[in-house]
């Protein structure tokens, strides 16, 4: 007994050890990153964020351009990679036939483990003249003198760019957030779901009134999961935004910049000084974006657990 005793001990002091030392190497890494921006943020302040300058020649910095070239990429990526996400688990659970389940799964997930620069490539070389010939073209030809659509669609249509960078990320993030999502829907009780079926709702009624609110924690996860991986890509999305410092437009044809693309094209050679500084100011940016997605969709969650049977 006084054995058992002094091993769970040891066990919850190794537990807490492992949650502080997380901690510790995340305080670590904001810590270091707040140090080597210091420069660029006593320059700049908050100001940074709303600078499109970016001119390393004359040591003038500002983040806009790689802030907006992340954000609307992703969302970009978002609004392709959700539905079509939701799609896919929702046949793998509900209408697939047995025999085909089990390869289609496979070939999804398989398509996470394919290097990111491949990906590049290929959006570079075959999708991005594919784009440009068939899906800009004719949008130009279509919305030229729309208010509004015509201006989001201006621009050279050279695949490369915004749209072409947040299709790429969509295919990207697909195969985490099917996953994501196909396992939870099997983890929903197949005695919720025969009763919604026994009571004459469709398969369309069952997921979105019984699977979805069952699984909502696990949905928004895997979004979460997607949203992460597509504002930290890197090697794709150089690849195809077109690495422009400079915001002409809000066209999603427009080159732009990202600010995994800026840090990956520019790090290496930045010299050490107001330029690395501004660099790592954009790294500490895009570190609190991500914690704030995190900390929104906790909000998400916990407003949509505090709403559980208000209908009712």
């Amino acid at each position: 007994m006084r054995l058992g005793a002094l091993i769970d001990r040891l066990f919850g002091w190794a537990a807490l050890g492992a949650a502080l030392l997380t901690l510790a190497l995340l305080m670590g890494i904001l810590g270091s990153l707040i140090y080597g921006a210091w420069p660029a943020i006593d320059k700049y302040g908050l100001s940074f964020l709303t600078r499109s300058v970016w001119d390393p020649v004359q040591e003038d910095f500002g983040g806009l351009v790689m802030i907006y070239g992340t954000l609307a990429t992703s969302i970009i990526a978002l609004m392709i990679a959700v539905p079509v996400s939701f799609g896919i688990a929702l046949f793998l659970t509900e209408l697939s036939p047995a025999w085909l389940k089990r390869p289609l799964g496979t070939a999804i997930e398989l398509l996470a483990a394919i290097p990111s620069i491949v990906y590049g490539m290929w959006g570079l070389l075959v999708f991005g003249p594919i784009l440009a010939t068939y899906v800009q073209m004719p949008l130009q030809n279509m919305l030229t003198g729309v208010p509004y659509l015509g201006a989001l669609v201006s621009g050279p249509p050279v695949g490369i760019g915004i749209l072409s960078a947040g299709i790429i990320l969509a295919i990207m993030i697909i195969p985490f957030i099917a996953s994501v999502m196909r396992d939870v829907f099997e983890v929903t009780p197949p005695l919720l779901k025969e009763s919604a079926y026994g009571l004459g709702s469709t398969t369309w009624e069952v997921m979105s009134k019984v699977v979805l609110p069952y699984t909502k924690a696990g949905v928004v996860g895997g979004i979460m999961l997607g949203l992460g991986r597509a504002l930290g890509e890197t090697m794709a999305v150089t690849f195809v935004i077109g690495n422009m410092n400079q915001l002409n437009s809000l066209s999603v044809f427009e080159a732009a910049n990202s600010i995994t693309s800026a840090l990956a094209n520019e790090f290496a050679e930045a010299s050490s000084g107001l330029h690395q500084a501004s660099l790592i100011y954009l790294g500490l940016v895009l570190f609190f974006i991500t914690f704030v997605v995190l900390a929104l969709s906790k909000v998400l969650l916990a407003r949509m657990r505090r709403n559980e049977g208000a209908k009712s």
